[in-house]
């Protein structure tokens, strides 16, 4: 569904051309955590009172969220000193019990990620992707500077 000039929105993600933006997900829902990527792209230039994009996105996907209920969080690295088969394994087991497509899957290079530890599991943040073990979701992205604000909202599939 288009939301914007540029912005298309689908089941599983968005691309955004005015920021040649992509960003999809697999696994559990993560939509929440794009309604506020997409409400913070666009908060410049519709102000705080109505950012079309981010209700026209709210609307296509049913998604019954208040922009006040965006909380971004504050994420403190805990790296994993070593990478060892353990946790690559680890990791692997997680992509694998992911329902994402072959092809992507088979893009994610874990042992070039860093690993962090979270209370909930491991969490591997590559150029191109973040996966998160323990809640169960990858999220894929066309420019690296776009991990910086999936880890922003990161917290947003707590309450998803």
């Amino acid at each position: 569904m288009l939301c914007e000039e540029k912005l298309e929105v689908f089941e599983n993600g968005f691309e955004d051309g005015r920021f040649k933006l992509r960003i999809e997900f697999y696994g559990k829902d993560a939509r929440r955590l794009l309604l506020a990527i997409i409400r913070e792209l666009y908060l410049p230039d519709y102000g705080e009172g109505y950012v079309y994009p981010f209700e026209c996105a709210r609307e296509f996907w049913g998604i019954y969220m208040d922009a006040a209920e965006i909380k971004a969080g504050e994420f403190t690295p805990s790296p994993v000193k070593f990478l060892n088969r353990s946790i690559v394994n680890r990791l692997k087991k997680a992509l694998e019990e992911i329902n994402a497509p072959r092809e992507v899957k088979e893009s994610i290079d874990i042992e070039k990620a860093e690993v962090h530890r979270l209370k909930g599991g491991l969490l591997a943040i590559g150029r191109d992707f973040v996966l998160d073990e323990g809640r169960k979701v990858l999220v894929t992205f066309n420019k690296p500077s776009a991990r910086e604000l999936v880890l922003k909202y990161l917290g947003m599939l707590d309450g998803a």
